[in-house]
């Protein structure tokens, strides 16, 4: 019976804490590349591409949200796009991490309609693009 608190104690120990971030899982037949949107505080901000194999999910976001709505663009060079209302600027192929919505094209970007997730002020969320 000693030993009970110190098991409990070692458990709680091991766990560590939970997992936070924004992931993103591909539950569709094709690859996709997935941009992200979001406010910083300070601005807007837009980046991406990260590559979401079939079956997949990448990690966007490492660490607690701060947040509750983050903007997705998604695409899988096939027949899916999932997009929304809210625009950001994104570069086609290259990797990018761009400040500001405005004038994309102006700028040298291309300009792409976000869909929203609302994070419901938790500090972590899995989005499914199916």
């Amino acid at each position: 019976m000693r030993f009970l608190p110190l098991i409990a104690l070692t458990i709680a120990l091991a766990s560590g804490p939970a997992e936070a971030g924004l992931t993103v899982c591909n539950k569709g037949k094709h690859p996709a590349k997935v941009a992200l949107g979001r406010f910083d505080g300070r601005e807007w901000m837009s980046e991406g591409w990260w590559a979401v194999t079939s079956g997949a999910c990448a990690d966007l976001i490492k660490m607690p949200l701060d947040s509750r709505y983050y903007y997705l663009y998604a695409t899988d060079n096939a027949a899916g796009v999932w997009d929304g209302a809210t625009a950001f600027c994104v570069r086609p192929r290259d990797r990018f991490s761009i400040k500001g919505r405005a004038d994309c094209t102006q700028r040298g970007y291309d300009r792409k309609r976000f869909f929203q997730v609302d994070t419901q002020d938790n500090l972590n969320k899995v989005q499914t693009l199916q």
